[in-house]
């Protein structure tokens, strides 16, 4: 399994690379009008921004490529992010997939691409889209050498916060270590009404993010990188993160209820808590910013939010300042309409779309001209982490695949529900990969 070692070599590159040399064979740029050939067809569209300016910024897209391409119709289904992957497994698997759907990589793509479900476009990549994202951000959806689905955003994951609640708390610095960490929120548990950290442990991945950063401050770089390889849990690091995560949870840091709460559906969940300052920060990736904004009162982005990278953990074997994360992508399923589908694609690079994203979801964009309208405080924090980074890898449950990732996700939701222990989450993660 290929592993992204570097998200910072794919972010460096995508803001300093200089353009690429054209080596595709088609002009797929959406612009002329031309991407049928003059056949009109229909492309169905999944995507996972279901409210707000992200799900208009769709529809508008989708309207907008359709002027430009008269014969080309798009029909948009925006579906629950949590509910996206088994539903995108069932349509795929009863032969009804999308046309175009949101692309999460790792061993989630390299499974579609075993089965023959999605698209190789590597010849579809227009000298346009080459000149604007780097070949670092495009490997990011590549796999042995050809490109399956078009980057978007980079997101990294880190601690996203309030400031009003922090300095009302009598927080003067963010935490750089878990020392610092469990004082802080020990402070904000004098906050009435407020959760020192908002978990959307329904859907469990938001859960094991927890795992998932302690992880990759216990396990040596080497040791993540041959486990996404085997899919086997054999080093005592990922046991000593699972008992980093029980002593952490015990200190009860997160809003009550937790085990029942949703990620981000509605104001009472986890994104949903913090938009409305009942809940002081959240672990969570780089999107998290347009779900909170979409979730406040005015539905406008929250003035107060700022983010800091996982805590450090001195004397552990993990890289240096590691960060997970992702780069968000979609692709085109093998049996979509080529011309059509991957002219979709390159659309969505464009230095005007992806301004345009970046404003809808308030996400990094990985257009490098486009990224100069980034102003938001907190994602030039994320830029600076990233910079600054000596590792970065994907999330755990990406690079391992559906069935592992589940099972470790589960693991970690039965750890934290009193029903298992940290042997029971290698040994869920085990046992699944052995049924592969």
């Amino acid at each position: 399994m290929r592993i992204r070692k570097a998200m910072l070599a794919l972010v460096a590159a995508s803001l300093t690379a200089a353009s690429l040399s054209a080596c595709g064979t088609q002009d797929n740029t959406g612009g002329g009008g031309d991407a049928t050939d003059g056949e009109a067809v229909t492309l169905t569209f999944w995507h996972n921004a279901t409210t707000g300016d992200g799900k208009a910024f769709w529809e508008k897209q989708a309207a907008d490529f359709h002027a430009a391409n008269p014969n080309v119709t798009i029909e948009i289904t925006p579906v629950q992010n949590e509910d996206f992957d088994g539903k995108l497994q069932n349509a795929m698997n009863s032969g009804d997939a999308p046309d175009v759907f949101l692309q999460r990589g790792g061993g989630k793509m390299q499974d579609m691409i075993a089965a023959g479900q999605v698209m190789d476009i590597t010849d579809s990549i227009t000298a346009e889209t080459k000149a604007a994202v780097s070949e670092g951000m495009l490997a990011g959806k590549s796999f042995e050498g050809k490109i399956y689905g078009m980057p978007v955003a980079v997101l990294p994951g880190g601690l996203f916060y309030s400031k009003d609640l922090f300095e009302q708390a009598g927080i003067t610095s963010t935490p750089t270590t878990m020392d610092e960490l469990n004082a802080a929120i020990a402070k904000l548990k004098t906050l009435k009404g407020v959760a020192p950290v908002a978990l959307g442990a329904k859907d469990a991945w938001p859960a094991a993010h927890w795992f998932y950063f302690f992880s990759i401050r216990e396990c040596p770089s080497a040791v993540i990188d041959e486990t996404a390889k085997t899919k086997t849990f054999n080093n005592d690091c990922w046991t000593k993160a699972g008992n980093d995560l029980k002593a952490f949870a015990d200190t009860k840091p997160f809003n009550d209820g937790f085990l029942t709460t949703s990620a981000q559906q509605g104001a009472g969940s986890s994104a949903g808590l913090l938009a409305n300052h009942k809940a002081a920060m959240e672990l969570m990736g780089a999107w998290d910013p347009g779900v909170i904004a979409s979730l406040t009162p005015d539905e406008k982005p929250l003035a107060d939010l700022a983010w800091f990278p996982f805590p450090d953990m001195p004397g552990t074997e993990g890289a240096a300042k590691a960060i997970m994360g992702g780069v968000d992508g979609f692709s085109c399923s093998a049996s979509a309409p080529k011309e059509a589908c991957t002219a979709f694609l390159n659309w969505m690079v464009k230095k005007d779309v992806q301004e345009a994203y970046y404003k809808a979801f308030t996400a990094p964009p990985v257009n490098k001209d486009a990224q100069a309208v980034v102003t938001e405080p907190y994602l030039i924090s994320i830029m600076e982490a990233l910079n600054s980074a000596t590792y970065t890898t994907d999330w755990l449950d990406t690079i391992l695949g559906q069935n592992v990732g589940n099972a470790l996700n589960t693991g970690v939701v039965d750890l934290l529900a009193g029903k298992g222990d940290v042997a029971g989450i290698i040994q869920a993660a085990n046992d699944a990969a052995a049924k592969e």
